[in-house]
C-alpha cells in the first residue's frame, strides 16, 4: 500500500501538480567563490551539486546498512552520489557495506568521531589512528573524511576542550594520515549552523592548508526558519575561503507538518542553487529520540518526500 501511495505522489510531482505558492526572495548572503577549488581527491562538479544522504537502517548490520540506502534510492528513482556513514573513534572503516557502496560507484563520506582532543595529541591513540588511515588508503577511491563533525556543539566541550585543542588534534591526525601515505581522503571540516550563529565555530577551523571542503550541518528542528537564514552566518564566513561547501546534514522536522516541510525543502533547493560554492548536499533521513522536532525522515511523509524527489530530479543535483 505504501508503495502505491508513494507512486501516486511521485507521479503528481512528475506532472508538476498544482502551482506552488509564490516563493519569498532568498536571504542576501556574501558572494561565494566560483572555483575552481583545491578540494583534494574528491573533486566538486564544475556546475551543480552532488546529492547524498544518511539513511538510518532498521538494523546496524551490514545488510541493514545496504538495504537502507537501496530503499531510499528506489523511492527517489535515482542513485545517490554520496553515502554518509558514521563511525565511532574506535570503529573500523572498510566494512562489507563500505566495500559494496564503493563497488556501486558511490562516494563515501566517513563521519568519524574522535576521542578527547588532548589524549589524541598526547599520542595515546596513535595505533588506532594509523590503523584507520591504512583502511582508508586501502579503499583506493576518493573518500570524504568528515573528522569529528559538529565539534562546536556545547555537549562536546568536555572532550574538545577548546578550539585551539581541536585544531591541534585535527592537524595531529592529518599528519599521521600523511605519514601513512593516505592520498585518497578529502578532509571535511563540519561544524553546526548554530555554532556560526553564536560566533563560536570559526575558532575550531584548522586552516585552509589543512582543510579540503568546508561544511555545515543545518536543521529546522525546534524552530521553523528558512535554510538560507539558518546558514547565512556560515555562508558569509565560507565566502572568505576558497573551498567547496558540502551541507553535511540537513533536515526539516516532522513537527511542522507536510505542507510546511515540502515548502522548506523547495526553498532549500533554491538556496543551494543560488550559492554556487555549495557543491554537495546530504539529507539526514533519520529520526532520533527527541520527539517530533527531532524526526527528519521524509519517506513516511509522502507530500514532503515528493518535494525531495523534485530536488533529486533537478538537473542541478545531477551534476555527474
Amino acid at each position: 500500500m505504501r508503495r502505491a501511495l508513494l507512486a501516486a505522489v511521485l507521479a503528481l510531482a512528475a506532472c508538476g501538480g498544482p502551482p506552488p505558492p509564490a516563493e519569498p526572495p532568498l536571504p542576501t548572503v556574501a558572494a561565494t567563490h566560483a572555483g575552481p577549488y583545491d578540494a583534494g581527491p574528491v573533486d566538486p562538479p564544475a556546475r551543480g551539486a552532488l546529492l547524498g544522504a544518511w539513511v538510518k537502517p532498521k538494523s546496524y548490520s551490514q545488510s541493514g546498512r545496504l538495504a537502507a540506502i537501496e530503499s531510499l534510492q528506489h523511492d527517489l528513482g535515482r542513485r545517490l552520489d554520496i553515502v554518509n556513514t558514521y563511525r565511532r573513534f574506535d570503529e573500523d572503516f572498510g566494512t562489507e557495506s563500505d566495500e559494496e557502496f564503493i563497488r556501486q560507484g558511490l562516494t563515501i563520506m566517513l563521519s568519524w568521531a574522535s576521542g578527547d582532543t588532548r589524549s589524541i595529541t598526547s599520542g595515546r591513540h596513535d595505533d588506532l589512528i594509523r590503523a584507520q588511515a591504512r583502511r582508508v588508503r586501502k579503499a583506493r577511491v576518493p573518500v570524504l573524511l568528515r573528522f569529528r563533525w559538529e565539534m562546536d556543539r556545547p555537549n562536546l566541550r568536555a572532550t574538545m576542550w577548546s578550539g585551539e585543542d581541536f585544531v591541534a588534534a585535527w592537524r595531529y591526525v592529518r599528519e599521521i594520515f600523511d605519514e601513512e601515505r593516505v592520498r585518497n581522503a578529502s578532509w571535511v571540516w563540519c561544524p553546526t549552523a548554530e555554532g556560526f550563529a553564536r560566533g563560536e565555530a570559526p575558532a575550531f577551523y584548522p586552516g585552509d592548508d589543512a582543510v579540503d571542503w568546508t561544511c555545515v550541518d543545518v536543521y529546522a528542528s525546534s524552530e521553523l526558519r528558512p535554510i538560507g537564514e539558518l546558514m547565512a552566518p556560515f555562508l558569509r564566513w565560507a565566502a572568505g575561503h576558497d573551498k567547496p561547501i558540502i551541507v553535511g546534514e540537513f533536515g526539516v522536522a516532522g513537527a511542522w507538518g507536510s505542507a510546511a516541510r515540502a515548502s522548506w525543502l523547495r526553498d532549500a533547493a533554491r538556496t543551494f542553487k543560488a550559492n554556487p560554492q555549495i557543491k554537495a548536499v546530504s539529507y539526514f533521513e533519520s529520526d532520533d529520540d527527541k520527539g517530533p522536532t527531532g524526526h527528519f525522515t521524509l519517506t513516511n511523509d509522502l507530500p514532503a518526500f515528493a518535494a525531495f524527489v523534485e530536488l533529486g530530479r533537478d538537473r542541478w543535483f545531477n551534476a555527474r
